[in-house]
């Protein structure tokens, strides 16, 4: 079976024979690599990491939509199956925990638990507010060149000032992953990928506190209240990257996904 070929994965091993299995996935303009710290503060499972088709260590292996990384994701949690390993958890952070909850919706099988902090639902409703306009409204155009798309979605997600600070070299590299953003984007932006209502696998939702965008919090609210069996947990003192800011508590956020397979 094996992996899907092309793509870069970090593993490491459970500090026991039999410790349940956890598939870590990134979200846009992310990497695999930002997981680490995180993983080393989950010694009692065995973790999976990996760059999404198009990002960092993946990007000769092309460029996919919504539904080709979810087929990916179906591809690396059969493997991980045939393993042995069990409980399986697919752990989601942003468009990542989309494609978790995409590849669950196609087979709920796959996995035994899943969880996604703050995945973008805009077809649910909850957009990035703008300021004194609160009618309806249509998406900001792509900027022609990908690599200006990358620097603006930078700027907004993190900070101009941020952007700034990467070396030339830096910047480079995130330009880089500019086709497989815009796939990213230009896959939130048509018809509902799928009905988040027909979740039957165990799904925990995760936010960050008060300072975290509202648009995200509300949609990780309606989550909670909507999607059968779900629950909701917030990490109180982190904005959107809290697996980067907040290691500890997104490790928490993990074991608390891993424990909804047990119930």
């Amino acid at each position: 079976m094996g992996y899907p070929a092309g793509l870069h994965f970090i593993e490491r091993l459970g500090a026991a024979a039999g410790a349940p299995t956890v598939v870590l996935v990134h979200g846009s303009l992310d990497r695999a690599e930002s997981f680490r710290r995180v993983m080393r503060r989950l010694p009692e499972f065995a973790v999976v990491a990996y760059d999404r088709r198009g990002y960092q260590g993946s990007r000769g292996a092309g460029v996919v939509d919504l539904g080709g990384h979810i087929a990916d994701l179906l591809e690396i949690l059969a493997e991980v199956r045939s393993r042995g390993a069990a409980p399986i958890a697919a752990i989601g952070h942003s468009v990542g925990g989309d494609v978790v909850i995409g590849a669950a919706l196609a087979d709920p099988r796959a996995c035994d638990t899943i969880g996604a902090f703050e995945p973008p639902m805009p077809w649910l409703g909850f957009r990035r507010p703008q300021p004194g306009d609160d009618r309806p409204r249509g998406w900001t155009p792509m900027a022609e060149d990908p690599g200006q798309e990358v620097e603006r979605f930078f700027s907004r997600m993190v900070s101009p000032s941020a952007w700034a600070r990467l070396s030339a070299e830096g910047q480079a590299g995130r330009r880089a992953d500019g086709p497989a953003l815009v796939a990213d984007l230009l896959s939130l932006r048509g018809e509902p990928p799928f009905s988040v209502m027909d979740l039957t696998v165990p799904a925990l939702f995760g936010m960050g506190g008060a300072e975290s965008a509202s648009h995200h919090r509300n949609a990780v609210a309606w989550l909670g209240s909507h999607v059968p069996g779900a629950a909701t947990f917030e990490i109180a003192s982190s904005q959107h990257g809290a697996h980067l800011s907040h290691p500890d508590h997104f490790a928490d956020f993990v074991r608390a996904v891993v424990e909804r397979a047990a119930a």
